[in-house]
C-alpha cells in the first residue's frame, strides 16, 4: 500500500470534507474533531458521489440522493437510504453495505490517504 498526498491540512477547515484522488483511487477526505479521515467517493446503495454529501452529527457523512448515513471513522451504515418514499423497495435488492475507509497521516502539513 502506497501513501498518496491528496490535499495540504490547512486547504481543508475543520468539520468540511473534499472529493480527491489518492492515486488510482478516488476518496474523500473529512477534516473531524479527532483529525483526518478518508472513505471511499461513492454511496454504496446507488454509488452516488458522497463528495457532494454533508457532514452530520460531526462524525457521519449521508448522501445526497437517498440519504443513507455512514459513520466517517469505521464506515459502517447507521441509517440506510430513505428518501424518497418508496425507496425501500430497492433497498430490499440493495442490501445494507458499509464504506471502504483508508488510512489518513498528516506530514509536514499534507493530508495523505494509504491506499492499495
Amino acid at each position: 500500500m502506497k501513501w498518496h498526498t491528496v490535499c495540504k491540512a490547512d486547504d481543508l477547515p475543520l468539520g468540511k470534507m473534499a472529493a480527491h484522488s489518492a492515486g488510482d483511487t478516488k476518496v474523500v477526505v473529512y477534516h473531524l474533531a479527532e483529525g483526518f479521515f478518508a472513505t471511499q467517493s461513492q454511496c454504496t446503495h446507488t454509488f452516488a458521489p458522497l463528495g457532494r454529501g454533508k457532514i452530520i452529527d460531526g462524525c457521519k457523512v449521508q448522501c445526497p440522493l437517498h440519504r443513507a448515513r455512514f459513520d466517517i471513522k469505521t464506515g459502517e451504515v447507521i441509517d440506510w437510504a430513505n428518501f424518497p418514499p418508496g425507496i425501500q423497495l430497492l433497498n430490499f435488492v440493495r442490501g445494507e453495505k458499509a464504506l471502504k475507509t483508508f488510512p489518513v497521516q498528516v506530514k509536514k502539513g499534507e493530508v495523505q490517504v494509504r491506499v492499495a
